[in-house]
């Protein structure tokens, strides 16, 4: 059997190469799966058709927790008493400040924040807490300013205090005693709200005073610690000491030169003769040395060497020797450590500019930090200063007008008893539980929709892997609505080239006209994955594929089965085996019995022609059903029968269709897939792993299979997607 099929050349599936029948049944790819994790208007809306159970669930929890609160919520009595707490006429103001408090009389002299403050404060509020605890023991200063309000009211002259509960006596006995001693407070201290805002505001001046002493001398102790002044004069005075620096090193670098070279010259031989020339005492020793030769010379001349004239210039010349060499040695030595102490001198004089450079540089590094702190130091005490001036300009402005407004506070409106409860505002509870619970169910829809690690579309799945895919099976629900197995329509049994529509016969497609129990949809699916299938080789048709899914339940029996219904159909002589050896479906499918198939043929010498039968419904098409399980499925599918069976498969049908086991943790669609033109996956949408997929398809990248293409199955889009 000639084992060579097609492959895909590096170009296709660099492409992604669709036949022409695929490319005008998908639109392009929407932008959504090529950003990848970036999610448009359109993915979301997906993620919310698909998850609409969810959200529905998650708004029905939380409105039905919103109607019940708002169900149970007590009545509520809420009333409130005016304060008129400045004067309406200018009768009190000095000449001297009319024109100013005129041009500005929109604008309260009154600092209303500061005044409600300290209404509010534990030391005027103790006292109301302690007279109302003898008839309601439960109030204490934090229930009472939790259900307690006091407002400014618009841009009057007004204070409005409020008080809300449950009972209506209670608010009006809670008001009253408010208003009792707010009146009290002011007749008693004599003075308006102003002396509270001037406490308020002296209160604040030792505070900013502390603020802007503080700054100043953290100021202080920066331009101490650092020697700073400003970063501009910094910056000059590092430039300049750089400079200085290196003008020092260049200087110090040319002594030591000098120094380095005097020193070797010391060490070698030529220099240290020249040096010996300017030895006076050596000189004068090597003089009386040559002396003394030359007289020897002379007497020898004369006289024999035991002369004693000889002897005695030869006993003066040994003695002259040894102290000729100390002199040399001792000149020489001292000149060395001049020398070396030269050098050393220079030396540390370098090592010390370095350093000095070294600490320059870390201080010019150091600058723009310097500076920014600097900066931000100054920016604070800027700020500071500030406040500090306008605290001061308030208390004067306060001072003047204390003086121009002793009046006490004046009752403008008295509480009363509540007789009506507080309208709940049920249609903005119910409101804000529809918003929040859509945003909550959305929310969670998106977040299962990224723990989600199935596909959900062709067009993701053809993003997600580099395969070719070959055809999209949309969801058949006459096949998912039960567990029953059946065929396509009989008329597909029935049906020859002369009992089929005009339309049919003439052009070999597949028109059914039962669309009873299968969609038109489903059935052109099927069509446009055998024509792919057919158009995937130029040079000789593809006689047998293997149909795999990395997964079980991903619906492979099932496409297998209906696929070889539709080649038949498009007159093709089509053989269906049941390679599955584990968990059979093709008989099921076709409603034939599974005493005897494909495992009796390997094992057994029964013939050929009694173990395909044609189907049922169908008479054009053959089915080999799996027969009995074996023990060891996986050696029968590798065995030498097996490869000669599948060969005259080949050789006989125009198409024969493996349905083999899950690729997952399974060899046996391996084992059959080399022997035939390729393996073609089923990927079922929003059940198959992304993750399982990926592995199985390197599994069969690594042993060199070669995979046709993939399938999406079951996907629920319209018919036009």
């Amino acid at each position: 059997m000639d084992n060579r099929s097609y492959h895909p050349s590096s170009s296709d599936r660099n492409q992604n190469f669709l036949p022409q029948q695929l490319s005008n049944q998908f639109p392009p790819f929407p932008l959504s799966d090529i950003q990848g994790d970036d999610w448009n208007l359109r993915d979301i809306l997906n993620v919310v058709r698909r998850r609409v159970l969810v959200i529905a669930g998650v708004l029905a929890v939380v409105m039905t927790a919103t109607v019940y609160s708002s169900l149970k919520q007590k009545p509520v009595y809420e009333n409130s008493f005016r304060l008129l707490v400045e004067p309406l006429n200018n009768e009190n103001k000095l000449p001297e400040l009319d024109s100013q408090q005129n041009s500005s009389s929109s604008n309260p002299s009154l600092d209303y924040e500061s005044q409600i403050q300290v209404l509010k404060s534990p030391g005027l509020m103790r006292n109301i807490v302690m007279r109302l605890q003898k008839d309601y023991p439960d109030i204490n200063y934090d229930y009472l300013l939790k259900s307690l309000t006091i407002t400014r009211l618009g841009e009057t002259r007004i204070i409005e205090v409020g008080y809300k509960s449950d009972n209506p006596v209670k608010v009006k006995a809670v008001l009253d005693e408010i208003a009792k001693t707010y009146l009290k407070y002011s007749l008693e201290q004599r003075q308006t709200s102003l002396r509270q805002g001037l406490k308020f505001v002296k209160e604040q001046l030792v505070v900013m005073q502390r603020r802007v002493d503080q700054l100043q001398k953290e100021q202080q102790i920066f331009r101490q610690k650092y020697d700073f002044v400003d970063p501009e004069t910094q910056a000059q005075q590092i430039v300049a000491q750089a400079s200085s620096l290196s003008q020092q090193r260049q200087t110090i670098n040319q002594e030591l030169a000098v120094a380095r070279n005097n020193l070797a010259s010391l060490q070698g031989e030529e220099g240290e003769l020249a040096t010996l020339n300017n030895a006076p005492l050596y000189q004068q020793l090597l003089a009386q040395l040559r002396t003394l030769e030359v007289q020897i010379a002379a007497q020898t001349t004369r006289f024999q060497e035991e002369n004693p004239t000889i002897k005695n210039l030869q006993e003066k010349r040994e003695s002259l020797l040894p102290l000729l060499r100390q002199e040399a040695e001792r000149f020489m030595s001292t000149r060395l450590a001049e020398a070396t102490t030269q050098l050393q001198a220079l030396e540390v004089q370098s090592q010390e500019l370095a350093k000095a450079e070294q600490q320059l540089e870390e201080r010019r590094k150091q600058l723009p930090v310097l500076t920014r702190q600097y900066t931000e130091l100054q920016r604070k005490l800027q700020v500071a200063t500030e406040s500090l001036n306008r605290f001061l300009n308030t208390r004067e402005t306060l001072e003047i007008q204390v003086a121009q407004t002793e009046l006490p506070w004046e009752l403008i409106k008295a509480p009363t008893l509540p007789e009506n409860p507080a309208l709940v505002d049920i249609k903005r509870s119910l409101i804000s539980g529809l918003l929040g619970g859509l945003i909550l169910g959305i929310a969670l829809a998106l977040l299962l929709e990224k723990l989600d690690s199935t596909y959900h579309s062709a067009h993701v799945l053809k993003q997600k892997i580099k395969e070719p895919l070959l055809g999209s099976i949309p969801f058949e629900r006459h096949l998912q609505g039960s567990q029953q197995h059946t065929s396509l329509p009989k008329i597909l049994g029935r049906a020859t080239p002369d009992s089929l529509p005009k339309d049919i016969s003439e052009s070999g497609a597949l028109a059914l006209r039962d669309t009873t129990s299968y969609s038109t949809g489903f059935l052109e699916a099927l069509r446009v994955l055998n024509t792919n299938i057919q158009l995937l080789s130029s040079d000789r048709p593809i006689k047998s594929i293997v149909i795999s899914s990395a997964m079980p339940g991903d619906g492979k029996s099932t496409v297998a089965f209906h696929l070889a219904e539709i080649a038949c159909a498009m007159e093709q002589r089509v053989l269906l085996v049941d390679a599955n050896l584990r968990q059979p479906v093709i008989h099921e499918l076709a409603n034939l019995s599974n005493f005897w198939g494909l495992s009796n043929l390997i094992t057994t010498n029964l013939p050929i022609t009694e173990a395909i039968r044609p189907a049922p419904f169908m008479k054009q098409l053959s089915i080999l059903t799996s027969g009995p399980i074996p023990p060891d499925p996986t050696k029968l599918l590798s065995s030498e029968k097996m490869k000669r069976l599948m060969e005259d498969f080949q050789n006989t049908y125009d198409l024969v269709i493996y349905d083999a086991p899950p690729l997952l943790g399974l060899a046996d669609a391996s084992l059959i897939a080399p022997h035939t033109d390729g393996i073609l996956l089923i990927v079922r949408m929003e059940k198959t792993d992304s993750s399982v997929l990926k592995r199985a398809l390197e599994s069969l990248k690594i042993s060199r299979m070669n995979v046709l293409g993939v399938v999406s199955n079951d996907h629920k889009q319209n018919s036009a997607y």
